[in-house]
């Protein structure tokens, strides 16, 4: 007999650059752009992630490609909710009820900007939605255990920015967030090459460069990689050869923003906690800790032994799939907002929240 499946939770990673989704039982289902294109005359979604993220820089008039999620956080609510509503959609076709939903966000997130995400997975569907730190969520993923009491550091770079982090006892100790991530480095990438080879080329061109020869430490043997782009003397197509040894400093300044943010939080941790951090090391997780050497490179310039977690890029998204096993006993670093069936009243268009301390409130 063919298994009926009523729901299946969702963990979301809603990142600058990039959503990622897990499903229970499946795993990771998806991995696509932030992107949303719509057409302006009909105010239509038009395509989401992928195939929006083609039209970027190729698009006509009528088509608007953008990224509706800013620093991690909503900053095109309309748009944040078609996307949603179309990564929710997909994920659970298969699902005879509305799914449960957990989203990662940024740790330093206000009340609002939280406010606003969980306005948008209730309207795109989600039958409840819970809120979990991306500190805790990458500590889960990366296998730290977070409830010990025991100091551990995460360092996570997004897309948009970076967030260094110190858990301990199943709770944020002390955090700053920084908008310095690999999108930065894209730019630093494309700035260097113009500077130093007087070639203009695009943020995906430098994106491709850096996933291919992108490192941070110097490699026994130089990678060198072919890029295309324009001669701003002349106008005209060039190609110039670009070496893994000119990372280090193209990105200098971006890495160098990244290591003030651990100083500042190390500062700020109590000492018991610091003894840890030397004993443990810093753990670094998201797409833009996938550069090699950015360990090697910690361990030189901070004196602090440093490790990239497996999959760093999964880590927040596995971690937000693996608390829905754990948030009734663990509550720290989740909120968790579902709308109650009540019978419609005079104030239909609100919607009641339940937070996990039992208290409910109307929003």
């Amino acid at each position: 007999m063919k298994k009926v499946i009523l729901s299946r939770d969702i963990a979301m990673d809603l990142g600058t650059s990039s959503v990622i989704v897990h499903l229970e039982d499946e795993g990771i289902t998806m991995r696509e752009p932030s992107v949303v294109a719509i057409d302006k005359n009909t105010d239509k979604v038009i395509k989401v992630g992928r195939e929006a993220e083609e039209m970027l820089g190729r698009n006509p008039e009528n088509i608007l490609a953008l990224y509706p999620l800013a620093d991690g956080i909503v900053s095109r609510y309309e748009v944040t909710l078609k996307m949603l509503r179309y990564f929710i959609g997909r994920a659970s076709k298969k699902n005879i009820m509305a799914p449960r939903l957990m989203v990662a966000l940024p740790t330093d997130a206000t009340d609002i900007e939280r406010r606003a995400v969980l306005d948008a997975a209730i309207e795109a569907g989600a039958r409840k939605t819970f809120i979990i730190q991306e500190a805790i969520a990458a500590a889960i993923g990366a296998g730290i255990p977070i409830n010990s009491p025991v100091g551990n550091m995460i360092v996570n770079i997004g897309g948009g920015t970076t967030e260094v982090s110190v858990v301990s006892l199943g709770g944020v100790v002390v955090s700053k967030t920084v908008k310095v991530g690999g999108n930065h480095f894209d730019a630093a990438v494309v700035e260097y090459v113009r500077e130093n080879y007087n070639v203009l080329i695009g943020v995906r061109t430098a994106e491709a460069l850096k996933r291919r020869i992108g490192c941070v430490y110097e490699h026994k043997e130089a990678r060198i990689e072919d890029v295309k782009g324009r001669d701003l003397e002349s106008g005209m197509p060039k190609i110039v050869s670009v070496s893994s040894k000119e990372f280090l400093g193209a990105i200098m300044e971006p890495i160098t923003a990244i290591f003030d943010a651990v100083c500042e939080v190390i500062e700020k941790t109590p000492p018991e906690l610091v003894g840890d951090i030397l004993h443990n090391g810093i753990c670094f997780v998201g797409g833009g800790s996938m550069l090699a050497g950015i360990d090697k490179l910690t361990e030189k310039v901070l004196g602090i032994k440093a490790y990239v977690a497996k999959n760093p890029d999964e880590c927040t998204v596995r971690g937000a799939a693996k608390r829905f096993e754990i948030y009734n006993k663990v509550s720290d670093g989740v909120l968790k907002f579902e709308k109650k069936d009540k019978k419609k009243t005079k104030k239909s268009s609100q919607k009641d929240v339940v937070f996990e301390d039992g208290e409910t409130g109307v929003v």
